[in-house]
């Protein structure tokens, strides 16, 4: 007992020497980030002017990026689907390279009555004119099709991203030749996986300024609090504000030249302002510590960037890797999303060391502003937090405190057992919509999916005999509808119409038995591709999972290795990856919980291990370095492995609280779209972050780190080294407190 209050004393000391700035170098900082952070807080009308000159030039460029977003991609290049498009392109140019269904409804006509047959002609006559439509195909009424519902299968032409941008004038046309000949008693939508899409990005931009407008107050609210003072919360706000502006800006410029997509701007600004306040945080709670111990202001700023500006730059080259993980997967949303974690972890980490030190000796007189009363100096000063009593039995009883987080985790991740994964319309977000309403008569109708089956077979050779194929799909009470032509060259294609949505697992169904079906009535041999919105979405989905387990390995191995380089330790990264991973298992876990089991969804959305497993990894590791630094730092200078243990936990709970609370905040703002997506990946990061902040580096890390003593830093062929600079470090100290 005795012992421990001791450690507690020497620990407490230790922090008011490295507060007061004395000791050995300051906290490890760089003397590079150093002088940078002096030269800008010495240039800091030239800095902040930049700085201001980027968000503005930003700002400008907004209006054009809302114009030119698209869609998100679902094509998976070298894919089944892909394949059997292009092939279909090349051997029937007129098919084009994705068929799309025009849809007829009238609740006054029957679709056999001669106006509204010359409405189906004249729409149809109005787009066979554009060179972007190709073949249309007018579909016979299948049994139990509403009398007033006709359809027309189309070909578009064009790339993904050329019929994404034409599909808006073929609608208008479309609407406007039916408008025109029938009076407005027969109206036409245009409907497909690329529509269904489109339309879920037009409501992005609406759901992303009410996820701002609801996910700031408290974010500033959490600041205010957590900083003690309401002057001090500006600086987060406005360095993190120039980040968001910024990164946008590079947006909406690349839209020039590139595919930009709603998801894009979603994520970049959620991780811009979530990664903005937190790395900002960082060098003002370092900036205000100098300042208390006596530095001046510009010194206090270099010191600030010194020590808080290599834990920024670390913590951003750490999202930097987890985020490049994603280009190593062959789908372009990945692409995407990668693209999205580098822009938000460069631009805010450059904020963070560049206007932060610039602003900061400005706005110093400032920072007190607004003190909140139970945060003035002398209040309580003698009594040490209750967290920190807490932390004083965490060392007295670390098998226990680590046996109750571990069971924790391993209870929240349970339900990830039975986890379900998908890809949907999100059909709660398309009500109200025309594409929604398509959509429910197509599958009422029985044409809820057309899938596009290409049998090339040798040139000049007869065509596929599709006979004993074709009949068996017309006596499966799920297809409505079958037909084949050959091109006289090399390729045979069937059209399979089907009554199951594309979207769900009875669509899967149906591709499998389908694909069951021609491996056993068609030639020996025979390929057979398939391609349609059900064909795609399943490749999409399964290319996202294959690529996650190449995700998972680059990123585990990566995050190995730059916690290897920074630590010197072997049992540091391999804890540290074995408690991301069981982090992330325990979000997933209670995001089954929450949307599949509780019936909000059927499952979750295919595409968001990706995202969540490189997000929650790379905020995992800043985590992981503000907390295991400190702790590092102390050890350094003392040897003392439970000192250095309670020295990182009275210093880096705080910044790790406040700087989780803000991100979880933010995240959670996606809980407020209309995008089902969305909400189960703002849900999945929230409650990592919040785990990893409490359970995990409040508990497990201090708990384990106690229970290893100087087994932490165990390195094979390290540790004479290291005696060494322990000893060394111990008589400088002792020769400077004599």
């Amino acid at each position: 007992m005795s012992g421990t209050k001791a450690t507690d004393v020497a620990a407490t000391g230790s922090a008011v020497t490295e507060e007061a700035g004395a000791g050995p170098r300051a906290a490890g900082g760089s003397a590079l980030l150093g002088r940078w952070g002096r030269w800008a807080a010495r240039h800091g009308r030239l800095v902040t002017a930049l700085w201001l000159a980027l968000a503005a030039g930003s700002a400008l460029l907004l209006p054009g990026l809302t114009g030119r977003l698209t869609p998100p991609s679902l094509e998976v290049p070298g894919s089944e689907s892909a394949t059997a498009a292009a092939m279909i392109a090349r051997a029937f140019p007129e098919q084009g390279t994705e068929q799309v269904m025009l849809a007829f409804d009238s609740p006054t006509l029957a679709a056999r009555e001669p106006a509204f047959q010359r409405t189906v002609a004249a729409v149809t006559r109005a787009l066979d004119a554009r060179p972007d439509v190709g073949a249309l195909l007018p579909l016979p009424p299948i049994a139990g099709q509403q009398p007033g519902h006709a359809y027309v299968l189309a070909g578009v032409h064009g790339d993904e991203l050329a019929r994404q941008r034409n599909l808006p004038a073929q609608l208008a046309q479309a609407r406007q030749a039916a408008r025109e000949a029938s009076g407005g008693s027969v109206g036409v939508t245009i409907l497909g996986v690329s529509r269904a899409f489109a339309q879920l990005a037009h409501t992005d931009l609406a759901d992303l300024r009410a996820m701002e407008t609801r996910t700031l107050p408290p974010a500033v609210l959490l600041l205010v609090l957590g900083l003690g003072a309401a002057g001090a919360a500006v600086v987060p706000l406005l360095v993190g504000g120039a980040a968001i502006l910024t990164a946008t800006g590079v947006l909406a410029l690349a839209s020039r030249f590139w595919h930009v997509d709603s998801t894009v701007l979603t994520y970049t600004v959620t991780m811009a302002l979530g990664l903005g306040l937190d790395y900002t945080l960082l060098v003002l709670l370092r900036y205000r510590q100098a300042r208390r111990a006596g530095r001046p202001p510009r010194a206090a700023a270099a010191h600030a960037a010194a020590t808080a500006g290599g834990t920024v730059a670390w913590c951003a080259l750490a999202i930097l890797v987890t985020s490049c993980a994603l280009l190593i997967v062959g789908v372009p949303w990945a692409h995407s999303m990668a693209v999205a974690g580098m822009l938000a972890a460069s631009v805010t980490g450059l904020a963070a060391l560049t206007l932060a030190p610039a602003l900061l000796p400005r706005l110093d007189r400032w920072l007190e502003w607004g003190t909140l009363p139970w945060r003035r100096p002398g209040r309580d000063a003698d009594r040490p937090p209750a967290w920190l009593r807490c932390a004083g039995h965490l060392m007295r009883h670390p098998a226990r405190y680590a046996a109750a987080a571990t069971a924790l985790l391993l209870l929240a991740a349970v339900p990830v057992l039975h986890l379900r994964v998908g890809l949907h319309y999100d059909r709660d977000t398309l009500t109200g919509t025309d594409i929604g309403a398509g959509l429910a008569r197509l599958e009422k109708d029985g044409v809820a999916g057309v899938t596009d089956l290409a049998l090339p077979h040798p040139p000049g050779a007869p065509p596929v005999d599709t006979t004993a194929l074709a009949a068996a799909l017309r006596a499966d009470p799920r297809v409505s509808l079958v037909t084949a032509f050959d091109n006289g060259r090399d390729l045979t294609l069937m059209l399979v119409a089907d009554r199951c949505a594309p979207d769900g697992d009875a669509a899967v169904a149906v591709q499998r038995d389908v694909h069951a079906l021609a491996a056993r009535l068609l030639p020996e041999g025979q390929r057979v591709l398939a391609t349609g919105p059900a064909a795609r979405l399943a490749d999409l989905a399964a290319a996202s999972l294959a690529g996650l387990w190449q995700v998972l390995l680059v990123v585990l191995l990566a995050s190995f290795a730059l916690l290897l380089v920074t630590f010197r330790s072997l049992l540091i990264p391999l804890k540290a990856v074995a408690m991301n991973l069981l982090c992330v298992c325990a979000a997933f876990g209670l995001l089954t919980l929450a949307f599949q089991d509780t019936g909000r969804s059927p499952d979750v959305n295919a595409l968001l291990p990706l995202i969540i497993f490189t997000v929650v990894f790379g905020l995992s590791l800043d985590y992981e370095v503000f907390l295991v630094h400190r702790i590092h730092e102390h050890y350094r200078r003392t040897g003392d492995n439970t000192a250095a243990v309670l020295h990182g936990l009275r210093h880096t709970a705080r910044p790790i609280t406040l700087a989780a609370a803000i991100m979880a905040v933010t995240f959670s703002g996606l809980l407020f779209t209309r995008r089902l997506d969305f909400q189960q990946g703002g849900f999945a990061v929230a409650v990592a972050i919040v785990l990893d902040a409490t359970v995990i580096r409040m508990v497990l890390v201090p708990a384990l780190m106690r229970l290893l003593g100087h087994r932490n830093w165990w390195l094979p062929g390290d540790q004479r080294r290291r005696k060494a600079a322990i000893a060394g470090t111990s008589r400088s100290c002792t020769s400077s407190s004599t």
